[in-house]
């Protein structure tokens, strides 16, 4: 059975002959464990045999990227929504934003040009190329792209937009439309020139430590409208979509399957996201990838992650509708070879009788 089957069974709720996989370690994760026993020519999507495959298109602002300050630690840069980040060369953490080109209405009205679209953004050698990779290793191929919350906290930072959201609704709720219809466009101009996508894999992180970023009235007047208009027309062609939203999104889950979303990942452990109870209160109409605890798999103690592996899977595969993934992305305390183990455990405890 090729990865596109057994992927469209999980989100069509039917069993294969084992679950999907798929993951995401960090950089750093990856370097060490090409120390540790990975082929140095080969990639953990190769080695380890991840079944999805992506492309999309520029949907930035397309301001010029310009380094602006590099030192042995880390690169200060220019963005292309015009964004100065900081990236640390010798860890793997999210980026520390200092400034932004769009602070103010004022500024969005300048700058909102930036964003219309045209065939430009689509880099159609490089999506045919990932297409024809993506046919012939048999990988369920999507289209990617990101609104919504997580779009705009890049474009205008989070505590900005938080407080907009609640004092400046008119000027919120063009940024959110303008950037949902942007990706709409993208996934149709991209199948009329050509590209047949599997489905559709979709960013949006609406969530922290302990609950949602905002709440479900917030959800309901911005995301909801455009989290439906996204998948509404993905639906249109034929298309299924996984969300991932990172922390704890779980109250905003019932909105999301009201939406049409099909699937939701990664299930943050750590930000209290529970795989089995999201499977038995609403697996009959979402499917779930992601959810086991990267914090187990360095566990020193091999039982500890095989058992959060026996158990989840024992429970969220039956019936379908289920994609391995670690719960976020893979660290780099992870070693080589308990992430070998990991995948071991995971086509023991989710192979199908």
């Amino acid at each position: 059975m090729t990865s596109k089957e057994r992927i469209a069974l999980a989100l069509d709720h039917k069993e294969a002959d084992r679950i999907a996989i798929h993951d995401s370690p960090w950089g750093t994760t990856i370097a060490r464990w090409h120390q540790e026993g990975l082929p140095e020519e080969v990639g953990p999507a190769e080695y380890f045999g991840y079944e999805i495959a992506m492309a999309g298109a520029n949907l930035s602002m397309r301001i010029p990227s310009e380094t602006l300050e590099e030192t042995e630690e880390y690169t200060i840069v220019r963005g292309l929504d015009g964004q100065i980040i900081k990236n640390w060369k010798h860890a793997t953490s999210t980026p520390e934003y200092f400034d932004f080109m769009v602070k103010t209405r004022a500024d969005w009205e300048e700058h909102k040009h930036r964003l219309e679209w045209d065939r430009d953004r689509i880099d159609l050698e490089a999506a045919r190329k990932a297409q024809a990779e993506a046919q012939a290793q048999g990988k369920w191929f999507c289209f990617s792209a990101a609104f919504g919350y997580d779009r705009l906290q890049g474009l205008i930072g989070s505590e900005r937009l938080l407080v907009a959201m609640a004092l400046e609704p008119d000027w919120v709720q063009e940024m959110f439309d303008t950037c949902a219809e942007l990706v709409c466009i993208a996934l149709e101009e991209m199948i009329s020139l050509g590209i047949q996508f599997d489905g559709c894999f979709v960013y949006d992180d609406m969530g922290y430590r302990n609950a949602t970023l905002f709440s479900p009235a917030m959800f309901r007047k911005y995301e909801f409208p455009n989290h439906k208009r996204v998948y509404d027309c993905a639906k249109a062609h034929g298309l299924k979509c996984i969300l991932h939203s990172c922390g704890n999104v779980a109250a905003f889950v019932p909105g999301l399957i009201q939406a049409g979303l099909s699937c939701l990942q990664p299930l943050e452990v750590k930000a209290g996201m529970n795989l089995v109870q999201l499977k038995k209160d609403f697996g009959e109409v979402l499917s779930f990838m992601g959810g086991i605890d990267v914090r187990k798999m360095a566990h020193p103690n091999p039982a500890v992650i095989e058992e959060e592996i026996a158990t989840k899977l024992g429970a969220a595969k039956v019936g379908g509708g289920y994609i391995y993934h670690s719960d976020h992305s893979v660290p780099d305390n992870v070693s080589f070879e308990q992430y070998c183990r990991v995948i071991e455990l995971v086509k023991k405890y989710g192979t199908y009788q």
